[in-house]
């Protein structure tokens, strides 16, 4: 599926995944804004391996077909925290088994950025933890 067609049967998805979307357009590629509940000063990894999971599970079940995905998070609408991207062929090749989830995550965190003077660090320790989150909540 693509288009507001696709976008419109992902979001009750992602929402079933705890993802508070702001808005999504189906088109290629997907971009998804969705809210945190985590307004701190970094992007919840965690958050982000729940809309990973939603996408993954509706590709593996047909209903989506992988484009590259653009997220935007915020902590309140138009107060962007930060922003990642996961590209439609890394889904694929998680999907086909070439790639394991730890090197899926991964590839979408080495993307992770956070807004410009919002005064985040990044920190290795907290980064492996909620990667594993991420991959528990699967």
């Amino acid at each position: 599926m693509t288009g507001d067609e696709g976008a419109t049967d992902l979001e009750p998805e992602l929402r079933s995944y705890g993802v508070s979307v702001e808005s999504i357009d189906g088109g290629d590629p997907l971009e998804l804004t969705y809210m945190t509940a985590f307004p701190g000063r970094e992007v919840h990894r965690g958050e982000i391996g729940r809309a990973l999971n939603a996408l993954i599970d509706e590709a593996e079940a047909g209903e989506w077909d992988p484009v590259r995905v653009e997220g935007t998070v915020v902590r309140s609408p138009g107060d962007v925290l930060g922003t990642w991207h996961a590209e439609a062929e890394w889904f694929e090749a998680l999907i086909g088994y070439e790639i394991s989830e730890t090197e899926f995550s991964s590839r979408v965190l080495e993307t992770l950025s956070h807004e410009p003077g919002d005064g985040a660090e990044t920190s290795s320790d907290a980064a492996d933890a909620d990667a594993g989150e991420s991959e528990a909540d699967r």
